[in-house]
């Protein structure tokens, strides 16, 4: 499954490294596969009490997405990330 390196803006500290990001998707067949990342504007969007909610589109054949995320206790920030090297 692709993993990113993902970073966190609020503003008035500029970016911050965050927790990796981990994306599979599938439903009647592989929208992400598990060895494959999103085509270029591809958006994502989610929304779980438990992960808190954010809408991110993949650019650079997948290598990259920018968005904004809202975690839990958390105001919202934006939020982008970088394919994570093996």
């Amino acid at each position: 499954m692709p993993t990113y390196d993902t970073e966190i803006a609020t503003g008035s500290g500029g970016w911050q490294d965050d927790q990796p990001l981990t994306l599979h998707i599938a439903h009647r067949s592989d929208t992400v596969g598990a060895d494959e990342t999103p085509d270029t504007g591809t958006t994502v969007t989610w929304n779980s009490p438990n992960s808190g909610s954010g809408a991110i589109t993949f650019f650079d054949d997948g290598s990259r997405f920018q968005g904004t995320a809202q975690f839990p206790d958390e105001g919202p920030v934006e939020y982008r990330g970088t394919l994570a090297s093996d």
